[in-house]
């Protein structure tokens, strides 16, 4: 690290403060379980989690589950400790685009798609004649979800909920899911101590949450069952009514890279800013090998997830489509472009700023602190730079004749720390 950063960030050091548990946007299915945490002596969050259980009852009765139906799947159930602490964990480092692409999108992940595509071309064709969604677009997000069905979660979906749903910061979302997976077992007839889940819930090959599940779960292979566990055929067909819903354009592509000129405005590339293709292309905005854009009818945003020094990606509806089914631009990205290189397609051009640092937990925090000092309101400071810090660092970039393109560095969050400092603030 540069000294200027060091002495910047150590000078703020004793004003940093700790954040809460961020409330996931869509909680990542497929974590890692930890090992096995020895069961302490009884205490007074297991009392509160047993009272819980009890009180539960009565509300899920009241919504129409069989008091045969709660009890076989409630009882016994005991808090677990290891899904308490994922659902409390904040990552000290937030893993760069660039990294989680390498693995989302790896040469294996690419192969074993097509593979997939080759394998169940007849059942895929079906799917995507009668939703909508294109095949390469379903498996890629079969591949993102459980690597092709190999991770389909560890923990018993009941366990799992009724520990976010009894306290914490999901506690609203945790009561939410555990009601529709007690409908969803009534509905299916199914055996709970089968029904596994990740830690948060998800469950299946293409990790459904149940009141998902209840609003578009489809049986795709005819054997009269929705089966997203065992059954590819439900949980493609399942996740391609789910995409539809959300409103999947038939016939439409997500976006594609493009080239950006070098007097580029970056506070136009938030993700946000619609404007037609014309309008894109009046403004230099080019193809990735310097075309002049395809003419198209629909409007477009520009993301540049990794800042100028990045890739450029010009997204139509579709993308935000995808960005429904978990709310994240890495995530919708990896699903998007690893659709394309399973259909043959090329992958991202242009190179990542790998020389990049990513920002700590802490230094996230600073940075947020210190915007709010200089005059740009932040709702909350949690360490997490989403679309409301970085459109305030856009803003403090602008004013300041920089490029805005809201990206954090650590040669940015030294400038600012820096000019907090200097202003006794």
């Amino acid at each position: 690290m540069q000294p200027l950063i060091k002495a910047a960030l150590a000078a703020v050091a004793l004003t940093l403060v700790a954040a809460p548990p961020a409330e996931a946007r869509r909680p990542r299915h497929h974590s890692v379980a930890p090992a096995p945490v020895p069961s302490p002596p009884a205490g007074p969050q297991d009392i509160k989690f047993a009272q819980f259980i009890q009180d539960f009852r009565a509300t899920a009765l009241a919504a129409g589950i069989t008091p045969a139906t709660y009890d076989l799947a409630m009882s016994g159930l005991h808090r677990a400790a290891s899904i308490e602490a994922l659902n409390a964990s904040q990552p000290e480092f937030v893993k760069p685009i660039w990294s989680y692409l390498d693995s989302a999108v790896s040469p294996t992940r690419i192969s074993d798609g097509q593979r997939k595509l080759a394998e169940k071309a007849q059942m895929l064709a079906g799917i995507e004649a009668k939703y909508g969604v294109p095949r390469e677009i379903l498996v890629s997000i079969w591949g993102n979800e459980t690597d092709y069905g190999r991770g389909n979660g560890e923990f018993n979906i009941f366990q799992a909920l009724a520990t976010l749903a009894y306290d914490g910061p999901r506690a609203e979302f945790g009561r939410t899911e555990l009601l529709a997976a007690l409908k969803m077992l009534q509905q299916e007839h199914l055996d709970p101590k089968q029904m596994t889940s990740s830690w948060a819930g998800a469950f299946g090959q293409l990790q459904m949450l149940p009141s998902t599940f209840l609003k578009s779960a489809v049986d795709g292979d005819g054997d009269g069952k929705r089966d997203l566990w065992h059954s590819s055929a439900d949980a493609l067909a399942s996740a391609a009514v789910e995409v539809s819903s959300d409103g999947w354009e038939r016939g439409h592509g997500w976006g594609y890279e493009v080239r950006l000129p070098p007097d580029f405005a970056y506070e136009q590339a938030s993700g946000d800013l619609l404007k037609s293709i014309a309008d894109w292309s009046a403004l230099g905005v080019r193809t990735i090998d310097g075309r002049a854009l395809p003419a198209d009818a629909e409007q477009a945003v520009i993301y540049i997830p990794a800042g100028r020094r990045g890739p450029a990606f010009l997204a139509f509806n579709n993308f935000k489509v995808i960005l429904k089914y978990n709310n994240a631009v890495s995530y919708a990205l990896a699903v998007c472009t690893l659709a394309d290189q399973i259909a043959g397609r090329p992958g991202i051009q242009a190179a990542w700023p790998r020389d990049e640092q990513p920002l700590s937990q802490d230094e996230r925090i600073a940075m947020q602190n210190a915007l709010v000092k200089l005059g740009y309101p932040l709702e909350k400071i949690d360490g997490i730079l989403g679309r409301g810090t970085r459109a305030q660092l856009r803003l403090y970039q602008k004013a300041r004749g920089l490029p805005a393109d809201g990206f954090p560095t650590m040669q940015l969050l030294a400038a600012i720390l820096v000019e907090v400092k200097q202003k006794g603030l």
